[in-house]
């Protein structure tokens, strides 16, 4: 569709920026802090920790002071419920509480507004160690964590997000470093620690309803259109196949209160149906997000895959697909580039993947992580050209305004990251923020902030609304 007449942003729409508590705050033993399923996990060779991170915990007045003189509509970032409980559950911790508190009224400061993600992958160890996600106390865990945010939160926050990329802990968890690779039916256990998961956000959105009446609150997991890579019958199948597992089983539930047929298919195929306990189907039915957050890098492209076809390994990372015999085999597309690190550009997939969210749930849409993730380099006089990350988003947000003109409903746009951080398994080399932190992999410098041109250049997007690109 070729548009004569392009629709502008809305008029409060929330241009923002994104990041997620381990990632960019450090402090990770500090003020009653206990230990999460991150600062205990094995991290790849060559790559820091987060221990340090960017320090934001320290340093968050300053950051969100430059938050604000880019422009910041909103800012999206996640609460570490190891600050709030330790333990994941028992004594809540207040300096913890007084942590967030104070956050949160610094971005009010400078009416920016706040997007708290309940749970980014970090999970309190003390609850890993009882079976984590496997184990259903965790349920009663996150609704008791939950409830806590609204009741000292809840007054001044009014876009919630439940779990991050709950899908990409599923089907990536070992790569995202969150699953214990010691488990005896691995992709049994993950499913029904998703159902889990599903049961503990229907109940956090429940109670977001009733504490907290004039908030908004939305699941957020990762979505990539998934093309065939050919017109042929079976590729077609397996990109249906693909799109189910990945993208429609994490959306369905929220939203309609069942699971995906042809997910649901997949998973009797392969012996990894969760179980449901009387009463759960009516939890998940009951609860109704009035949104929905999602994560896009890219789209994917798959073939059919014979069940006799080999495959080494069914998993890449969250952007690169392996395959699964007998259902789909990630294939490259040969009319996308690449960025740095592996991952395909592709723009027009971004609309293609608004428009299909769009049509398929009629909820409105909160983009809430798209970056370029890139070797960033300070030049002398404190510069960083990073004109490739411009470019990046500039594609991405003219096609997010076709989309708009498409009558998508689109209300916000944060891309990933406000300033950088340590990349979950790609270390702190790995930088996709508008915002340089002066430290590399291990030697920490002085953490100084730098804006870099795409700084400058996002603030002028938001200054003239999307006009000026």
């Amino acid at each position: 569709m070729v548009h004569q007449n392009i629709k502008p942003f809305p008029k409060d729409f929330l241009w923002g920026a994104s990041t997620s508590a381990y990632q960019v705050e450090g402090a990770w033993n500090e003020d009653g802090k206990g230990l999460s399923v991150i600062d205990v996990a094995k991290y790849p060779e060559g790559t820091s920790d987060f221990k340090v991170a960017s320090d934001h915990y320290h340093r968050y007045k300053e950051d969100i002071a430059l938050f604000a003189e880019m422009g910041l509509k909103a800012y999206r970032f996640s609460i570490a419920w190891t600050r709030i409980y330790p333990n994941g559950t028992g004594e809540i911790n207040q300096k913890g509480i007084d942590f967030y508190n104070n956050l949160i009224n610094e971005l009010l400061s400078y009416n920016i507004e706040p997007i708290v993600t309940m749970y980014h992958f970090d999970l309190p160890y003390a609850l890993q160690q009882k079976g984590g996600w496997s184990n259903r106390e965790t349920i009663d865990a996150f609704e008791n964590y939950a409830r806590t945010l609204f009741k000292y939160f809840g007054d001044r926050v009014k876009y919630w997000l439940t779990i991050n990329e709950q899908n990409m802990m599923i089907l990536y968890g070992s790569v995202i470093g969150i699953v214990n690779p010691n488990i005896e039916n691995p992709k049994k256990e993950l499913y029904q620690q998703n159902h889990h998961m599903f049961l503990a956000q229907a109940k956090a959105i429940n109670l977001c309803h009733e504490m907290c009446p004039n908030a908004k609150i939305g699941p957020a997991p990762n979505i990539a259109y998934v093309y065939p890579a050919s017109s042929k019958p079976e590729d077609i199948l397996a990109a249906q196949n693909f799109s189910s597992i990945r993208n429609w089983l994490y959306l369905d539930m929220p939203v309609f209160g069942r699971y995906n047929s042809v997910a649901w298919s997949y998973m009797e195929e392969e012996g990894c149906t969760p179980t449901i306990q009387e009463g759960d189907m009516e939890i998940l039915e009951s609860a109704k997000p009035d949104f929905i957050a999602f994560n896009y890098y890219s789209t994917v492209t798959v073939a059919q895959n014979s069940s006799n076809d080999s495959v080494e390994n069914s998993i890449g990372d969250q952007q690169i697909t392996i395959g699964e015999p007998g259902f789909y085999r990630g294939v490259a597309n040969p009319y996308l580039g690449k960025t740095q690190f592996g991952w395909e550009i592709d723009p027009i997939g971004f609309r293609i993947t608004l428009r299909e969210l769009n049509d398929r749930y009629n909820l409105p849409l909160l983009v809430t992580e798209n970056g370029l993730g890139a070797y960033d380099k300070l030049e002398e006089g404190d510069i960083i050209n990073d004109d490739y990350r411009i470019e990046f988003l500039r594609k991405h947000i003219e096609q997010a305004r076709l989309a708009i003109s498409d009558g998508v409903n689109l209300i916000g746009y944060c891309p990933w990251s406000a300033i950088d951080l340590v990349s979950t398994h790609q270390g702190f080399s790995k930088r996709y923020g508008f915002i340089y932190v002066n430290r590399d992999e291990f030697d920490l410098k002085d953490l100084r902030r730098i804006k870099k041109k795409s700084f400058y250049w996002y603030k002028d997007v938001i200054a003239t609304n999307g006009e000026r690109l």
